[in-house]
């Protein structure tokens, strides 16, 4: 089994609260809107206690105390490292936060999990790993995509030799218009990018995770944007958002060479001129290929060709996966199973973002190290 792997080590049946040997103090830095959804995940693991949280807004952390009962919040995490003293701290930050607070619960003996993307670049990245290493604690990239069923489906198939080499994946995370109107996703220097390292992200970790992780070695890619920076009256989800601080692209697109000779295709978008929304992957091999949304295996079988879909896959949403992605990382404290996003895994995914930035703002094709 490939590194990272750790197939079928969590199961997405909905889990029921029961009394547990030992439960992990778990506190969140970053109480905006996504520590909502992993304050509801952390809920359904009986292994995890939330102890606090800390946010720079007084409103945030009122929402915290009267919405989820949080008895202990804090304005800096210092302060709430010191006193509490978890066994976890979850980074739900703007990404340009991820790496100092991180390392700021490291350094104070905790264990640590950021929202994706792990940074802003690989240094940030390396800086984490290091502080992880140097501390001797575990370092989890919040990636979850890579737990959906259909990613488990395809792994087992690569892992049985079903699929072949690897050849070719395309990976697209397109909104028609999505611009975020709440937060600072549009600010490039609180965010390091649009949508290739917000959105894509997704995509991107998970078909990476499929491929079996292999290395980056070269990117291409252009970015453009001709509808975020200006103010725009087409009806849209999310109207209104603040164009006079827009600093990211609408759309990128970028072309991965890694050292297996495969080659990773991406499209992402903010703002675009298509059909309809897509966030899908497809991956093709030697011997087979694989469409993620549809969750089908692609394969010739006795002078036919086939296309094989599970007859049963768990049925999961959205908040399933961050259950998931939590879980595994309880069970690695806890237990000292396989992490399936280390933050190795993080690093990586970092280096094909920030590749397809590079060569972008280069005009021309760069080396990822």
């Amino acid at each position: 089994m490939s590194q990272n792997s750790a197939v079928g080590t969590e199961s997405f049946a909905t889990q029921k609260k029961g009394k547990v040997k030992k439960k992990l103090r778990w506190a969140i830095i970053g109480c905006g809107g996504i520590s909502e959804t992993h304050i509801n995940a952390l809920d359904r693991i009986p292994e995890i206690e939330i102890v606090g949280g800390c946010d720079i807004k007084p409103e945030r952390l009122k929402l915290m105390r009267d919405k989820y009962g949080f008895t202990a919040t804090y304005k800096k995490w210092d302060d709430m490292l010191a006193e509490l003293k978890p066994d976890v701290v979850d980074v739900c930050t703007p990404n340009a936060v991820h790496k100092p607070a991180v390392i700021a619960a490291l350094e104070a003996g905790c264990n640590a999990i950021t929202e994706k993307p792990m940074a802003m670049d690989p240094a940030e990245c390396q800086a984490m790993i290091d502080a992880a290493k140097k501390n001797k604690r575990k370092l989890c990239c919040g990636f979850q995509m890579r737990y959906h069923p259909a990613c488990d489906m395809f792994v087992r198939a690569r892992e049985a030799g079903d699929i072949g080499d690897i050849l070719f994946v395309k990976c697209k995370a397109l909104r028609r218009r999505g611009i975020p109107n709440w937060g600072v996703f549009g600010q490039k220097e609180l965010q390091g990018g649009g949508p290739m390292i917000d959105i894509g992200v997704h995509i991107i970790e998970s078909a990476h995770y499929c491929m079996g992780a292999p290395k980056p070695v070269a990117a291409s890619g252009n970015c453009w944007t001709f509808v975020g920076d200006k103010p725009s009256e087409v009806v849209s989800m999310w109207p209104g958002w603040d164009w006079k601080t827009y600093t990211v692209e609408d759309l990128c697109v970028g072309q991965v060479r890694f050292d297996n000779g495969a080659i990773m295709q991406i499209e992402s978008s903010f703002c675009n001129h298509i059909e309809k929304d897509v966030m899908n992957f497809e991956i093709v091999g030697t011997k087979g290929g694989f469409n993620f949304n549809d969750e089908t295996i692609y394969t010739d079988h006795a002078g036919t060709m086939v296309n094989s879909k599970a007859a049963f896959l768990p049925s999961v949403d959205f908040g399933a996966l961050f259950v998931a992605k939590f879980q595994n990382f309880a069970n690695a404290l806890l237990q000292g199973t396989p992490l399936r996003s280390p933050g190795e895994a993080g690093m990586s995914v970092q280096k094909i973002i920030d590749g397809v930035y590079r060569a972008a703002a280069a005009g021309k094709e760069v080396s990822i190290d």
